[in-house]
């Protein structure tokens, strides 16, 4: 079996409003959708995200690195060939959600080809997700009605919350509020996406302590050692590496450092294959991960999915499984279900990311 072709189709899909956060806004989901073809017809695909403000990569980008610099050093390669793939997309930096697109789409041709579940093959630990949902900026109010009506409608009980504002005290209140409302048996954490310095956090954490806050992703930008080095040292509760940790070597420089304590893996940006990497030096470390979101569509959703859900330690918290019920429409062709909080692997050969193809010629953006 070859690599015979590659599309990248950027396409955009508005969301049903704007969600905010310490590092921007986005009001539609410009993603672009990777398909690898091969010489035996089996066809796999995956969604990327860009995030300009997070790693430097926009939808023009991502098609640009793939058509012009990461196909044609693959086509013509099997596709069980990993490591001689990996190898030429290693040899360009950064581009880590073009990279990671690319390998779930490999992924999801070793499935196919075998008649497995990706996740069976990846481990088979367990069978579905439990759901973590996030909260954007708004009034404290507002955020516990939405986090009451989600409980409510879908089961879950997990919540992160989007801070990194100032004043301060309107993130606070907020914690305050949705702990209040919400009881002290539902799940809540922080990600301030680098909004805020490290005496900003610890500042916060002092004036929530006892509300029983179970982790603060990226409270300041990881470029500031020493200060993120006395926050991890200082706080009672785990920092999370997030946007500071695309990759394994990236992970192993920010632990040792002391820049955090906690790991959040999101296959947008690593794949499986990298992920897995990740994975494996954080569970030898001893060192807890959340699977997160890369403000994901249901395809890239059911990737989350499907590797969180292969594996033990990954599967141990809620991942942030929900956001696509932010957007206005989809391109996956069976949609997802959350029942009782989560959401099931795809029983199907593959990753299971099937495509409504008149969705997609109705929001891809290079045919208009």
């Amino acid at each position: 079996m070859k690599i015979e072709r590659i599309e990248a189709i950027p396409y955009s899909i508005p969301y049903n409003k704007p969600l905010k956060f310490a590092s921007g806004q986005v009001t539609e989901a410009d993603h672009v959708l990777i398909r690898v073809h091969t010489d035996e017809g089996i066809v796999g695909s995956a969604d990327t995200p860009p995030r300009p403000y997070t790693y430097g990569e926009t939808q023009d980008s991502i098609v640009a690195v793939i058509n012009k610099i990461f196909a044609p050093g693959i086509i013509g390669l099997d596709p069980l060939d990993r490591e001689k793939i990996h190898q030429v997309l290693g040899r360009t930096i950064h581009n880590q959600t073009a990279k990671g697109g690319l390998d779930i789409a490999l992924w999801d041709i070793f499935g196919q080809a075998a008649g497995m579940p990706v996740s069976q093959m990846l481990g088979g630990y367990t069978d579905s997700m439990q759901v973590s949902h996030m909260l954007g900026f708004q009034p404290a109010q507002k955020l516990l009605d939405e986090a009451l009506r989600f409980r409510s409608d879908y089961g879950i009980n997990t919540f992160k919350l989007k801070v990194g504002r100032r004043p301060l005290a309107l993130d606070i209140e907020a914690c305050h509020v949705l702990r209040e409302g919400l009881g002290a048996d539902t799940d809540i954490y922080l990600d301030a996406n680098r909004g805020w310095t490290a005496n900003e956090a610890l500042e916060v954490l002092r004036r929530t302590e006892g509300l029983g806050l179970s982790l603060l992703e990226e409270p300041c930008d990881a470029k500031e050692t020493m200060s993120r080095k006395r926050l991890v040292d200082k706080s009672p509760i785990p920092i999370v590496g997030d946007e500071s940790v695309p990759t394994a070597g990236d992970v192993s420089r920010e632990l040792l450092a002391g820049g955090c304590n906690a790991i959040c893996i999101k296959t947008a940006r690593s794949g499986f294959t990298e992920a897995t990497r990740i994975l494996g030096l954080c569970t030898g470390l001893g060192v807890d991960v959340t699977m997160g979101n890369q403000i994901d569509t249901q395809i890239g959703t059911i990737a989350t999915v499907t590797f969180g859900a292969a594996h033990e330690a990954s599967s141990r918290r809620a991942g942030e499984l929900s956001n696509f019920l932010d957007m206005s429409d989809d391109l996956l062709a069976e949609p997802i279900v959350i029942k009782d909080g989560a959401i099931g692997v795809r029983q199907v050969p593959g990753v299971g990311a099937a495509i409504d193809e008149t969705k997609l010629a109705h929001y891809r953006q290079d045919t208009k």
